[in-house]
């Protein structure tokens, strides 16, 4: 079973259509890396923090990759300063942070199957030049669902170790964590070749 960080308990993102919350993240996100100062970034991270924040409590799961990014954030900052490079760190953190949260709202509100039938819309006029239109969508929602079950299955054993030793898992817990992705990995896999196979 992949696991999800689709929240049940409905919110106003919720209400929007898949498409529509596809196509904001997509010219939201192309904005970010389009500005370049730090100053135009910042109001525009800052909104894409209260969309997150607005919509309540997302449970463990749903913060640990904006937790993962705000650690991604310092690290980019101490670098860039260390190369004396403070502004190119800022607006790298400011994209990164901004980026992350909107990408986590998405997957909140949006459920799997939604958009998949969205990518398989976009994709299918593709057909015309003899690509695949069911194959490329499909991967691309693949890519977006491990990265989901990655944070599942990282907020599991770290919740686990906790219960055994009353730790936080920390570096422990990236073996067992590589180990349970490859294996996910390999039955996703062997399904779909038992799935797609001509």
């Amino acid at each position: 079973m992949i696991g999800t960080l689709y929240s049940e308990r409905p919110t106003w993102l919720h209400r929007w259509a898949a498409g529509s919350k596809l196509l904001a993240l997509s010219i939201f996100t192309t904005a970010l890396f389009t500005l370049e100062s730090p100053r135009a970034l910042i109001p525009a991270a800052m909104g894409a923090i209260a969309v997150y924040v607005s919509l309540g409590r997302t449970g463990p799961t749903g913060r640990r990759p904006v937790v993962a990014a705000l650690i991604a954030v310092v690290l980019l900052c101490g670098f860039h300063a260390l190369l004396g490079q403070p502004w190119v760190g800022a607006s790298s953190a400011l994209r990164l942070l901004g980026a992350t949260c909107l990408g986590v709202s998405l997957t909140l509100t949006t459920r799997f199957d939604e958009l998949l039938r969205v990518l398989e819309t976009l994709f299918e006029p593709l057909q015309r030049w003899g690509l695949a239109s069911k194959r490329l969508p499909l991967m691309l929602a693949l890519m977006i669902r491990f990265t989901e079950h990655f944070f599942v299955q990282w907020q599991k054993l770290d919740e686990a170790y906790r219960v055994r030793t009353g730790r936080a898992g920390g570096f422990r817990i990236l073996a067992p964590l590589c180990i349970q992705m490859l294996q996910a990995a390999h039955r996703v896999a062997d399904a779909l070749e038992a799935r797609l196979r001509p």
